[in-house]
Order: C-alpha cells, then structure tokens, then sequence
C-alpha cells in the first residue's frame, strides 16, 4: 500500500510504499485519468457524438468510450461520456473545453470528476489504498522567524539540532540527516524550506544535494501561494512543494496535523483515499468531500465539478419556520454550585444517521404526502441515506477509541504512546463530525443540500427541549443551555428524597430521543459570564471548577483565547485558583495587584507577552493605525512576508504611538513594554472571573486605587514615626 505517489512530467507514476529495506517505487505507465459529461437535465435527449467525435481527435485524449453511470444520487444510470486523458494535468482544461468544443447550448452539459487533486483522484479511479502498511519515519527542518525573509539561510533546526555557519554547512547538515534517517516524511516549519536550500546548493555548487529519493527529480512545485477568505475570515495558503519519495507536511499550512497528530492523520488517510501528503494540507471540509465522494464512487454517483442543486420550493411561511439554528437556554449569570453539564454523543451527526437525513432521501417523491420533519413538512425516504453510510463508521469508530481511552486511563501505568495514539485519531473523526452539519448548507458542497440543514436543526431543538423538560420534571434546574450541551443543578424547591437519579434521567432521555446523552462533567461550581457592556449573559463563556479534580474547565474567556500572552494567561488561570479556594474576591484582586506591580517594575519576560494575531488584510487595506498595522510596517521593514491569513506576533512598546515603534515583533530584541497597556489587559482578564460576581473594570479599578491610596498613607506615616 503506497504511502505516497508521484506524477513525473513523462505522464510516468510513482508509487512509493516502505518496506523493511526501506521505501520502494513502483513505476506505471498507463495511467490514463478519466472525467465524464452528461446533459444537465435527466430528461435531456441531448446527442453527445458530436462531442465526442470532437474528443477523440483532440491530442490530449486517449480514449472515450459511453458508459452507464448516475450523474446525481437522485439518478438513475444514463449514459455519460467517459474521457480518459493522456496526462493529469489536461483533466481541467479539457473539461472547461466542453462546450467551447460543440455547439450546445450553455448550461446544457455538465461534467463531472473533474476537480479531485491528483493523488486522491489516482487512488479513486484505481483503488489503490493510500493507508501505509508499516510506519511511517519523519524529520523535521525548522527555520526561525528571521531567516524566513533570507534568500540563503544563516540558520537551520534538523531533528531539533540546531545547525548554523556557511551554505555548505547546512546543507551537508541536512544531506547527512537525509541519509541517516531516510524519512518518509519532511515535517517542515514552511515549505520554502524547499526551494530555498535548492538554491542555496545551486549557488554554493553542491551538486549532490537532494531532498527527493527520486533520481531525475529534485522537487516539484504543485501550487502556488494564495488568499481566499472563508465565511468572513481570511486565510492564507502557501506555496506547495512535493519531493518525490517523502510526502511533506508544511507545519504553517496543515490542519489536521497540528490539531492532533500523525495518528490521527493517518486514520483519515484510511478513510478518504487522500495519502499523508494531501491530507495534511487539506481542510476539514476537503477531507469530508473525499470521504463522502468514495462513497459515491462506490454507488457509481458521479461527482459534480460545480454544484447546482436547486432549493426545493417551499412557501413562505416553511422559509420562516426553517431559517432557526439551534435552541439555545440564556445562562443565568452568576457562580453556581453543584452543576452538571450533560452533552447529547455527536448530536448533529448522530440526528442524521438515526433520522435518516441525507441529501438523497431529504424531501423525496415517494412520500411527498408525509410530515417527518416536525414543523416543516419536509419528508424523509424509507431508503438509508449516503450520508448516513458515510457517517456511522465514524461514530462507530469514535465511540470504539473514546472507549479505549477510558480503558487505557484506568489501568495503573497507562501507556502514554497507546493514548497519545488514541487521542489523535479521537480528534481527528471529532472534526469530520464536526464540519458534517454545516456543511450541508455550504453553498459549495458537492452533496450538501440547505434542506437537509434546516432538518438537522429541527430534530436538534426538539431534542433539547424534549431534555430540559424531563430533567425539570425530576426536580433539576436548566442554568444553561446551547443546541447540544445542557448545564442543571438540584432544583431548591424540590426535596432530595424526590429528585431523581441524573444517571437514570439521561438514561431515560437517551432511549427517548434515540441519541446517548453523557454525563459530561460535575462541577463543584460554575461561573456564566456576562457580554461586556451588557447584561445578558454570554452563551460561550464560562469556567468551572470540576468536581474532584485539579483542573478548571474554561471557555471563551482569556486563557482560551489565541492571542492572549502567557503572561495574562497564567495570572488568569491564578486567580481561578484563588476564587476557588477562596471564594472572594478580595483574593482575586490581591493576585492582580501583584501582577500589575510585576509588570510596573519591569520584571515580566517579554517573551510572556507577546500576542499572536491575524493578519486580515495586506498592509494597504488598512485605514486604522492598530497594532497589526504597525507589527506589519515593522516586518516590511526587515523583509519579512506576511500574507493575509497568516499570524504576526509582536510587544506592545507604546501603544500611544501610531507608527511601527508601536511594537516590536517577537523575535527581535526587546528591552521593554507598554505598562500601561499591558495592566489594561490584566484587568480585562480579571473582569471575566469577577463580573460573574457583579464586578465589572470600574469597581475594580476603584478598588485597586482605593488599596494603593492606604498602602500609600501606611507608608508615610511609617517614615513620620
């Protein structure tokens, strides 16, 4: 089973799979990919020979033959024009040819397969399994931030040794490390990485340098940099590089590995045909496609290169009742004791396998006369959904590895490589299961359908309510609830002797709605925030100390947050511990003012504040002087690229100022900060532990001063004595 496979410019493949001497390739040449065109509508007459006539002579086609396929999951076999191609990089410009190349009418012909990426696409059309048969050996090469902007670098990490001197030393670092270790995968902290040493070989005259375990190829550059922006947010996708042999995974560009760990990269490399490679860099949503397109692939469903389902009509009174999202309980604002949090098991994707809710059976012809989406009036085939055979493996499989875990923690000397293991393939299927819901109302999807979305939340809301109801009704009090996660404590007005087992209610409740609901976590206490500024309570934030443990459950606030410095973190989670112990305030606030005179005195390291931001925009989309803006004159003034959708980290030195002295970035020297700056957001921070208590910054900063004002009266009577 390759691990990895390589296209050569001579239409040649390379599959590389590890053996115990080391990775071998296997050479084919007779790969040939394939898309397919067929007439937009099913009940099309529409002639393709004419079409095809035109393919068979155009020099980049192979073969074209007809064949019975399904052009939707609501279609039945036709038959479609199935092109085979002579090179994989001809697939899309071919396929955009289609109608450049008859005289159809626009928007009568559809192709379909056309998209995939490369890998994907040859382990799909030839079943070949990506997943490797034995593991995987890796090497990392790291480069500091300031070297980034270099043409040749100064400075290199292999395997964690850092290396430095000539051209020629690092390289010949690098080559031996190569050598050495023959991995199998190059985890790089960018992907220049790549060019750039070839570059520096080519000028240092190192004839023999190579990344690739391929002879005629150095590397290859599969796509270049680029900025999209996804539901509002902007992203930045570098440059992709491929050395045959070795799959690269490019630390400032992959998901999956950085979310959890090779693992559970792996696990979805078995479940989506996208090798090591690929799947690193892919996003949650591509990888869900891929899984969802093998399960078409083994239906024999076409994949659509552009999606153009239509909405089903519905009246304007349905659109109403439809456009609701998930039901949410407000939090009460405050600290209370005794709370339970209980989480209905991956509830989204769970309410489509047991409700059978899947774009194919969703409001179907066959039982147009019923209601089975409450208040919609949306039907649901008796036919098992794609959907559903795409997803209940991954609950299964999740269920089966949560289970493991809780095994392997149990044992006297749990096995810390078995849980790390686990872990990583939990949190890889917990993102897939994840994106599943929204992705049936993304626009783009390729089987996504809106109405599948607006059921999903249907089933989601009465779920919810039909649990806050029965947990009521055995003496439990909601103090908050948010579409799958519902927080109770004993209800005062109900005695003890008659409020029931919370055990026996979820239990009841799970065989009710047909979905388990878990005991997520028992709380000696809990505090719900409020919005700033206003008095409703924030629906994600909050923080609670577990019951019978050492840990704090925290969300939302600070100490969650990306951009937080350690410093404000770390004085954060300390006065978590005080309230604890505690419960007073005064106790938090005495934490804060040794913080505050901490940073007054100059003695906080300015590696422990530095904050991490992204960039959204470039530097001349900015019309506001904040401190992105200057953090990004301050890196165009030392070379350094920061696109859009990357992070920039930087010390506020004088946020009073508005040009690039503002701050200093992370890696350069910095001899002090922004004291008042920083105070300023120490304060923030304690807000959100004490406004659960009614404080907000203006009682706290009134009753810092007051503390300072006899601190300062204490001290000056002392010298009069």
């Amino acid at each position: 089973m390759p691990f990895s496979i390589d296209f050569l410019d001579d239409g040649r493949v390379l599959e590389w799979e590890v053996t115990a001497d080391g990775a071998v390739a296997t050479e084919r040449d007779n790969y040939t990919p394939r898309f397919y065109v067929a007439p937009r509508d099913p009940a099309s007459d529409l002639d393709l020979t004419t079409l095809q006539s035109v393919y068979d002579q155009h020099p980049d086609v192979v073969a074209t033959e007809t064949v019975a396929r399904r052009p939707g999951f609501r279609r039945d076999e036709e038959g479609v024009l199935a092109v085979d191609v002579a090179h994989i990089d001809r697939v899309t410009p071919l396929a955009r040819q289609a109608r450049q190349l008859s005289d159809y009418p626009v928007g009568d012909l559809a192709c379909f397969n056309v998209d995939f990426t490369r890998e994907f696409r040859y382990c799909l059309e030839t079943g070949v399994d990506p997943t490797p048969a034995s593991e995987l050996s890796t090497l990392r090469l790291s480069v500091p931030v300031p070297e980034t902007s270099n043409d040749v670098y100064g400075e290199l990490s292999v395997a964690d040794d850092t290396v430095t001197g000539s051209p020629t030393d690092l390289l010949t670092a690098v080559q031996a490390a190569l050598d050495a270790h023959d991995p199998d995968i190059l985890v790089c902290s960018t992907s220049e990485i790549v060019p750039t040493l070839y570059e520096m070989a080519t000028d240092a005259g190192v004839d023999d340098f190579s990344l690739s375990r391929w002879p005629d190829v150095d590397y290859q550059q599969l796509a270049s940099r680029s900025t999209y922006s996804s539901y509002g947010r902007v992203g930045h996708s570098p440059a992709r590089y491929n050395a045959p042999g070795r799959a690269i995974i490019d630390e400032s560009n992959t998901f999956f590995y950085g979310e959890t760990n090779l693992d559970g990269v792996l696990d979805l490399v078995s479940r989506s045909k996208k090798p090591v490679q690929e799947l690193a860099w892919a996003s949650i949503g591509n990888v869900l496609t891929a899984i969802q397109i093998c399960e078409a692939h083994d239906r024999g469903v076409l994949v659509p290169w552009n999606s153009w389902r239509h909405e089903f009509y519905k009246p304007m009174g349905t659109l109403h009742d439809a456009d609701r999202g998930g039901f949410i309980f407000a939090p009460e604002i405050g600290l209370h004791e005794n709370v339970h949090e209980l989480d209905f098991s991956s509830l989204y994707p769970n309410i489509i396998c047991t409700r059978n809710v899947s774009p194919d059976v969703i409001r179907c012809d066959c039982h147009s006369d019923r209601d089975d989406v409450p208040g919609l009036g949306y039907s649901i085939c008796d036919e098992r959904g794609y959907l559903v055979h795409v997803l209940q493996p991954i609950i299964d499989a999740r269920d089966e590895i949560k289970a493991a875990i809780r095994r392997e923690n149990q044992r006297d000397d749990p096995d810390e490589d078995r849980l790390a293991e686990l872990e990583g393939r939990s949190g890889a299927l917990k993102w897939i299961l994840v994106a599943c819901f929204g992705y049936q109302g993304f626009a783009n999807s390729k089987y996504g359908r809106i109405e599948c979305h607006e059921s999903i939340n249907v089933f989601a809301r009465e779920i919810l309510l039909t649990a806050k109801q029965r947990l009521e009704a055995g003496g439990w009090r909601v103090v908050h609830g948010i579409v799958d996660s519902i927080w109770v404590t004993p209800d005062p007005d109900v005695d003890d002797d008659t409020r029931e087992d919370l055990k026996t209610l979820a239990t009841e409740i799970t065989e009710r709605v047909e979905i388990r609901l878990e005991h997520e976590s028992h709380y000696d206490w809990v505090a719900f925030v409020p919005q700033r500024e206003s008095d409703a309570g924030a629906l994600t934030k909050y923080f609670g100390k577990v019951a019978g443990d050492d840990d704090f459950k925290i969300r939302g606030i600070e100490a969650r947050q990306r951009s937080t410095p350690p410093f404000i973190e770390d004085v954060q989670r300390d006065c978590l511990d005080r309230l604890d112990a505690t419960q007073s305030p005064d106790a938090v606030l005495g934490r804060l003012e040794r913080a505050i005179d901490e940073l007054q005195a100059g003695n906080v390291a300015v590696e422990r504040l530095v904050e991490r931001n992204r960039v959204s925009k470039p530097l001349e989309g900015y019309s506001q002087n904040t401190q992105n803006v200057a953090a990004l004159k301050r890196a165009r003034e030392q070379d350094l690229a920061v696109h859009p959708g990357q992070d920039i980290e930087y010390v506020v030195v004088d946020d009073e100022k508005t040009s690039r002295d503002r701050v200093a970035l992370a890696h350069e020297s910095i001899k002090a900060y922004d004291q008042s700056y920083y105070e300023t957001q120490l304060v923030r921070a304690i807000e959100s532990i004490l406004s659960p208590l009614g404080w907000n910054r203006t009682n706290i900063r009134r009753k810092l001063d007051g503390t300072r004002e006899v601190d300062l009266d204490m001290f000056r009577a002392l010298e009069q004595e």
